[in-house]
């Protein structure tokens, strides 16, 4: 492969021009400028160990025809892929609401029969609320109970026995699962509230008439 100085690459295409113009090239020839370790680097061919650097292409007459940034790396195609993946769920998510948001309107007759629905929810959310409290209740109760048992084991001067402290544990686990459910219930409680009210305002604007359905 020849490689040409940038400098020399016009006034070797001009001097070229007589001798073309004498004989029919098969295929137009084609030069190519490209960056190689922070400097540029020129030749009638392009190397394989540069197909993926960013370069210029030009004719045989010093015309640039083309220019090509580089290749993204892995890790920049990987981004690339992972932005274009985050675009796709958000536009399928975008669907899927518009989706619920129609079914909605076309399900409820009335803005009161949404909040009928709302408050059915809501009323099945505060009673697994109360029922976890009472779970809790139950449990933290047998926990004391069985911790005072291992207690007064202890001062009597007793090893613990296995399964009492195997119950203890299990109980233990028990009440933290409970106390971990009823978080989440409340949390599901307040969504709900929130979701009552965003489903009242889209409601109304999607039962809003047009400009088109008034008179």
């Amino acid at each position: 492969m020849n490689r040409l100085a940038p400098a020399l690459l016009a006034t070797l295409a001009v001097l070229a021009l007589p001798a073309l113009a004498q004989t029919k090239p098969a295929a137009e020839k084609k030069i190519y400028c490209w960056d190689e370790g922070g400097r540029k680097v020129c030749g009638d061919a392009l190397p394989a160990t540069a197909v993926d650097n960013a370069r210029t292409e030009f004719s045989s007459s010093g015309m640039a025809t083309r220019h090509l940034d580089r290749a993204p790396t892995d890790a920049e195609r990987a981004e690339l892929d992972a932005q274009a993946e985050q675009a796709r769920v958000a536009a399928a998510d975008a669907d899927a609401r518009e989706r619920r948001e129609l079914a909605m309107v076309e399900s409820y007759a009335s803005e009161a029969d949404l909040r009928k629905a709302y408050a059915h929810r809501i009323g099945l959310l505060e009673t697994a609320v109360k029922t976890s409290l009472l779970s809790i209740d139950g449990l933290r109760s047998s926990l004391v109970t069985l911790l005072q048992r291992a207690g007064e084991t202890e001062l009597a001067g007793k090893p613990v026995a296995k399964p009492l402290v195997a119950n203890i544990q299990r109980q233990h686990q028990a009440l933290r699962r409970q106390q971990a459910l009823l978080l989440e219930q409340r949390h599901a409680r307040i969504a709900a509230d929130e979701g009552l009210a965003t489903a009242v305002e889209r409601y109304r604007e999607l039962k809003k008439p047009g400009p088109g359905d008034q008179g």
